[in-house]
């Protein structure tokens, strides 16, 4: 059976939830965007970074750490921003790290938007 989690996140008016929990995984897709919904100004950094604050955020109302994240596809509008990615990412994980790939795309749902996180986490049955 599939359970929402209930974060603190700007709530979509798109039929989404930001986190589900079904068969002992959670599953996310979290993006650059503050309490108010817009896409945060500032560039990669500032976009990498509160993509994986609201990351962080939906893990912990889920009761889990970011130890508990098994893997993380990373989606980025250009090859240049994964360095910066990668540094901010870092701060968020400590070894054994979860399985992980970054995908370059020509663009997000939202034009201003840089970056995309899509993660999946073990939840104790």
């Amino acid at each position: 059976m599939k359970k929402a989690v209930k974060t603190q996140l700007f709530a979509s008016k798109a039929p989404l939830e930001w986190a589900v929990i079904a068969n002992g995984q959670l599953s996310t897709a979290q993006i650059p965007i503050d309490s108010e919904g817009k896409v945060v100004a500032g560039g990669i950094e500032a976009q990498a970074r509160q993509t994986m604050e609201n990351f962080k955020h939906t893990i912990e109302a889920a009761e889990l750490t970011m130890a508990d994240v098994t893997q993380v596809l990373i989606y980025v509008t250009a090859r240049d921003y994964l360095a910066p990615f990668n540094q901010v990412y870092a701060e968020y994980f400590e070894p054994p790290y979860p399985n992980r790939a970054a995908i370059i795309v020509a663009g997000l749902a939202r034009e201003e938007m840089l970056c995309e996180v899509v993660a999946y986490a073990a939840v104790p049955l």
